[in-house]
Order: C-alpha cells, then sequence, then structure tokens
C-alpha cells in the first residue's frame, strides 16, 4: 500500500505539535506532582480532628496544613480557608468534612485547587444552604442531642459526642474530642453556595455507613451528583479519627490522580 508522502510530513507534523502542547505538560505535571494538602474540618471540631491523619500524609512528603475554622459564618469559614489555601506554595488538594464541604465548595474555586475531597460531607448543589443540602432524608440522630446557646451557637452534648460524634473511639479520645470542639454559629446554616467548584474540579467522597450526624444514604447519593469517586467506609461521622489510614489513602489517590 502506497503511502501519499505529504499526508505522512503532515501526520508527523501534527504530531510534533501535540506533543509539544500536550506532551510537556503531561512531564510538567510527573515532575511537580501535588505536594500540598489543605485539611479543613466541620462544625463541633477543631484542627486536632486531623491529628492521626496528618502524620500519614507527612510522611510521604506531603505539606499540611490544618485550617482552624472560625465557625461563625460560612463566609469566614471560606477565608479561612482560602488563606490557607494562599499559603501553600503550588497546586492544592482541599479535603472538607462535615459542614466544611460547604467551605471547600466556595474556597475550591481558587485556581490554585486541583481536586476536592468530601468526607462525611454537606456538599451543596448551587445555590444550596447546609440546611438545604440532606432536605427529604431522615433526620440524623445526632441532630437530637445539639444544643443553642443565647447567642444561637451551636453545640454537641458529651453524650451526642460518645453516641453520635465519634462512637467508635476510647473514651480518652472521646474525652478530647469533646473538650476541643468549636461552637457553631446557627446563621451559618442559612448561608449558601452560589458556584460550588465541584461543577469543574475532580472530587472524592468518603461515605460512612455508620454515620450519625449526616444521612449516610445522603452522603452516597450527593457523589453521584457530583461525579465523585467513592469510597464507602464501615465508621462513623469522623473516619480521620477511627480509620486514618484509609482516609490518607483517599487523599493521596486524589493527589496522585493529578499527576496522571
Amino acid at each position: 500500500m502506497k503511502i501519499n508522502r505529504s499526508y505522512l510530513i503532515l501526520a508527523l507534523s501534527v504530531s510534533a505539535v501535540l506533543w509539544g502542547t500536550f506532551g510537556a505538560r503531561a512531564v510538567s505535571l510527573v515532575k511537580n506532582p501535588v505536594k500540598n494538602i489543605v485539611l479543613v474540618h466541620g462544625a463541633f471540631a477543631d484542627g486536632s480532628s486531623w491529628s492521626k491523619v496528618i502524620p500519614l500524609l507527612q510522611a510521604k512528603g506531603y505539606n499540611v496544613i490544618a485550617v482552624q475554622n472560625p465557625l461563625s459564618s460560612l463566609a469566614d469559614d471560606v477565608a479561612a480557608t482560602k488563606r490557607a489555601v494562599a499559603q501553600a506554595d503550588g497546586p492544592v488538594v482541599l479535603v472538607g468534612h462535615s459542614w466544611a464541604g460547604m467551605a471547600v465548595s466556595e474556597a475550591g474555586n481558587d485556581p490554585k485547587v486541583v481536586a476536592l475531597v468530601y468526607i462525611s460531607a454537606l456538599v451543596p448543589k448551587k445555590g444550596q444552604s447546609a440546611s438545604d443540602t440532606t432536605e427529604g432524608y431522615p433526620t440524623a440522630p445526632g441532630s437530637a442531642e445539639v444544643k443553642k446557646d443565647a447567642e444561637g451557637y451551636l453545640t454537641l452534648s458529651r453524650k451526642g459526642f460518645d453516641e453520635d460524634f465519634v462512637p467508635e473511639l476510647s473514651a480518652v479520645d472521646r474525652g478530647i474530642a469533646y473538650a476541643t470542639q468549636g461552637p457553631w454559629n446557627s446563621a451559618a446554616l442559612s448561608e449558601k453556595v452560589l458556584d460550588p467548584a465541584w461543577q469543574s474540579k475532580p472530587s472524592w467522597l468518603i461515605a460512612d455507613a455508620n454515620d450519625r450526624m449526616v444521612p449516610p444514604q445522603y452522603e452516597k447519593d450527593i457523589a453521584k451528583v457530583i461525579h465523585a469517586k467513592l469510597t464507602v467506609l464501615a465508621s462513623g461521622h469522623v473516619p480521620m479519627l477511627s480509620m486514618p489510614e484509609r482516609v490518607a489513602a483517599v487523599i493521596i489517590d486524589a493527589a496522585t490522580y493529578q499527576t496522571h
């Protein structure tokens, strides 16, 4: 079979151009993998909720920043998350637990964020508030142990921590989680995310089969909506403390995916 010499030259030229455009970029990604992980805690918690995951990520060479959310409003938590992203030198995988699913969905629009990881999270659709996210699902058992003070801040009772928030942890670790909880401004529940970042960023999601704070079925359903890579764990609401190795593995998967 004869091959037209002109067509062959044209094909080789196009291949060279495509390699120059896309191949060089692929090599660049491999040489510069994502090394920055920003961890964002949810309500009734603080940055120490990542204490078992952080050393696992650091041991793999990742630069890890754990945000300390004020939990005073969605806007304030988004601002705290954006400051952490700004500190990172290079691309970021942004991880949000529970309520922080709202914050990372907003802050994740930052161009430095290349992937999102949701853990036991409230994940807003376009224009939703936190209160909107689980509408139509059964009320989570832990909700009964949420108390509001005179200023509108919410805390979780010790019974709620022991039975609903971190029931699989030791008594000592449950006590630490209870003592370090962050009061959450109830006004934040009505703040909306207008343009969630999962619409344009690849996402991973960890759902908890035994979650008593967010409906487990909601977690599985929202993973389909946002086209997230889903991992279901036989854990309660805070798998970062009960199954840190599994959580770290999902985060690392999100970071290494970016080098493919």
